[in-house]
């Protein structure tokens, strides 16, 4: 008899479910508390309630837990220094979308050696998210399979949808029963009505096909997610953080019915794919700011211990400590310079 299901499959391996890896690793009462208020202050900077500029920062993708903590820690220290005029939420990204082949993330292959330990990976990752949390740090992350929210999503304060995925119908449907503020970027063009259609899809009631908490399959129904925004993250056509850009995206969110709410990236296309120039990015988005501009309600900025990334795969004892294995970084020098300049200049915004 002649073969027809699973003909391509290598393997099949049975995941701990949700409500198993959430026993294993729980949330306190105290980590609900902080989780619930972060997101509660995201919302009321996206919706205009609070002036203070939202900074998603951190590494690129998290590959050393150990690195990763100690970058954590260095950020809550700064966060506590300027925390009335910036919130600083960490970028803890497990999954990384590829356009064509390479490492996908901590989730996806933990021990960095292809063996793809996704149970192992998933309780790492959820072990992290707790850590940073319990340093009173806001978290932040890229949801790119639509089942991982079920084991981490509670332990996050803010999540994007990518530039690859800002199209799918899947992660719209997605997007739309999380609990916490996200936003949509752009597409990889630069088309900004992709992240326009998101937005509106995510905040509608959607039914698909998900998991329970038990690990079954199931018809998930939500009422939509009210917390979403637009990021400008640029494209193939160029960069799109001037002012022209703020322009003519906040009159087609006002055309669309749509909070103008704008989270500027400065990595990816609007750096040139060129990490030293977030600096740059990230001062003339500022004099925007400080000229006047409110459409702006914070930015993205891929920073870790050391600048640039390296070469990988290669063998795990030759990796640099605290070093990028995805997208280049600024190092921690950079950014601490960073926001401690974008503190200072935000003294009259506050004010006024």
């Amino acid at each position: 008899m002649r073969q027809v299901s699973d003909i391509n499959v290598t393997a099949t391996v049975e995941l701990p479910s949700p409500v198993q890896l959430r026993a294993k690793i729980q949330k306190d009462s105290k980590q609900r508390e902080f989780i619930a208020s972060q997101r509660e202050a995201i919302h009321k900077i996206i919706f205009g309630d609070d002036k203070r500029l939202l900074l998603v920062v951190g590494p690129c993708s998290i590959h050393d837990v150990a690195a990763g903590y100690e970058y954590a820690q260095r950020l809550k220290a700064l966060s506590d220094k300027v925390s009335d005029r910036l919130l600083l939420v960490m970028r803890v990204y497990f999954e990384k979308p590829r356009t064509t082949t390479g490492w996908k993330g901590l989730i996806m292959d933990p021990e960095l050696d292809g063996t793809a330990n996704i149970p192992g990976g998933l309780e790492i990752g959820r072990k992290f998210l707790s850590d940073i949390i319990d340093l009173g740090l806001p978290t932040a992350t890229e949801l790119l399979d639509p089942i991982t929210p079920q084991y981490i999503a509670d332990l996050i304060c803010w999540s994007a949808i990518g530039a690859r995925t800002a199209e799918s119908q899947t992660h719209r449907q997605m997007a739309s029963g999380l609990s916490m503020p996200l936003g949509f970027k752009n597409g990889t063009g630069g088309n900004l009505q992709i992240a326009i259609n998101g937005v509106k899809a995510a905040s509608q009631p959607q039914t698909f096909l998900g998991i329970t908490q038990d690990g079954k399959a199931a018809s998930i129904s939500t009422r939509g997610n009210p917390n979403c925004h637009i990021i400008l993250r640029g494209g193939s056509d160029g960069p799109n953080y001037s002012p022209d850009h703020i322009a003519k995206a906040k009159a087609l969110l006002d055309k669309e019915g749509l909070i103008p709410a704008l989270m500027m990236d400065c990595s990816h296309a609007n750096s040139s794919k060129d990490p030293s120039r977030q600096p740059a990015v990230w001062g003339e988005i500022m004099d925007q700011v400080l000229a006047g501009e409110e459409t702006i309600i914070g930015g993205m900025l891929e920073s870790n211990l050391e600048a640039g990334k390296q070469i990988f795969p290669q063998p795990l004892h030759n990796l640099k400590y605290g070093q990028s294995i995805t997208d280049g970084c600024i190092d921690w020098a950079a950014t601490e310079e960073l926001i401690l300049k974008t503190y200072d200049a935000l003294e009259p915004r506050l004010k006024a």
